[in-house]
């Protein structure tokens, strides 16, 4: 029997020990030589009885390339995240797809989204500017207090949309600030409102009121820009826009206009429809206004793909020794998946302890 196929599809950084641990387990182990285009990826995929790698650069795993690898048992990735893959999709096909909620990654969004709150409405930027060409102090550099004081100032409000990882996080984060938190997310327990000392509210309240609105949603159909023309002209005029989730949870054209208009002060952004954005794309002529960021909020030295090695490497070979693994994203692809693979082991069954390192 042939050994099971491995391909990293966009390796990371120090995974070098991850290709050695399955190579030692008995797997055959391809890796990319950089940046793919669809065509070639399909070519270097065929035979992967697993798929291992970040972000999926070639456009989208869809549902025509996925059922050209016939193969295939396992798509898993390094990130949170698994919008670049068809799951519905997958499911069918009785792939699983796995991701890592390492908290190294989710933990970096929330302390991401924080300097993104302190850079904007404290003018890091333009204070930097002025004071190295020669500058000082200006009334158009004074920033924003945060938090409530005694004296009666009530402080900023923040609106998190979505309390999952990250949102509480953020939350957690802003508590010592004193600042008032509003939350909104639908699929969260009451409970976890009040733990993170959030004041549940719908999103029409939460854009009403919030002078900040940081988005922590995943990429659904519901959630496919969620800030178009009409949400965005709840929001307060003063209001800064904060989006570390997906680009397209945002209509981009109408952040603009909205910008342009003066219906909100500005955004900070780490993630767009379209990366990297194209020359000469209106966002990018919105000086001081946007805050843009290469989808790298989570990207810290010992941070979230590292940490998303181990976990990664482990879901691949458990599924190549016909067992589930861990984090599983579309779990309703179990009961295909085990009809077509549990019976048909491609590695030696190993105890995790007793697995090659």
């Amino acid at each position: 029997m042939s050994r099971p196929s491995v391909f990293v599809y966009r390796a990371v950084d120090d995974s070098g020990d991850s290709h050695r641990r399955m190579i030692a387990a008995g797997c055959e182990v391809n890796v990319a030589d950089g940046s793919l285009i669809r065509s070639e990826f399909v070519e270097l995929a065929r035979d992967a009885d697993a798929l291992l790698g970040a972000t999926f650069r070639a456009g989208r795993m869809d549902r025509e390339l996925l059922g050209s690898l016939r193969s295939l048992r396992i798509i898993s990735k390094y990130t949170i995240g698994v919008d670049d893959v068809d799951v519905d999709a997958a499911t069918e096909l009785g792939i699983l797809v796995t991701h890592c909620p390492v908290e190294a990654n989710w933990g970096g969004v929330a302390e991401g989204t924080l300097a993104f709150m302190l850079a904007f409405h404290k003018k890091l930027r333009e204070r930097d500017r002025r004071v190295k060409a020669g500058g000082w102090r200006a009334r158009e550099l004074q920033g924003l207090y945060f938090g409530a004081r005694d004296d009666g100032y009530r402080g900023l409000t923040v609106g998190i949309v979505g309390l999952g990882r990250i949102g509480s996080r953020v939350a957690d984060l802003l508590a010592p600030w004193r600042m008032n938190v509003l939350a909104c997310d639908p699929y969260i327990e009451e409970r976890i409102f009040a733990e993170h000392g959030t004041r549940r509210v719908d999103l029409d309240t939460l854009l009403d009121e919030a002078d900040i609105v940081t988005l922590h949603c995943s990429l659904t159909a519901g959630t496919r820009q969620l800030m178009n023309t009409g949400t965005l002209a709840r929001m307060k005029p003063a209001a800064l826009l904060i989006n570390t989730s997906r680009g397209a949870v945002v209509d981009l054209d109408a952040l603009c206009d909205a910008i342009d208009a003066g219906t909100i002060a500005g955004a900070a952004l780490d993630v767009l429809p379209e990366e990297p954005p194209p020359a000469g794309a209106r966002i990018l002529g919105l000086a001081d206004k946007v805050i843009l960021s290469p989808h790298m909020v989570a990207a810290n030295d010992g941070g979230a793909l590292t940490a998303a090695i181990g976990p990664a490497t482990e879901a691949v070979l458990s599924a190549l020794r016909g067992e589930v693994p861990e984090h599983v994203y579309n779990t309703a692809a179990i009961p295909e998946w085990r009809a077509r693979f549990a019976n048909d082991p491609l590695l030696q069954q190993y105890s995790r302890r007793d697995l090659p390192r």
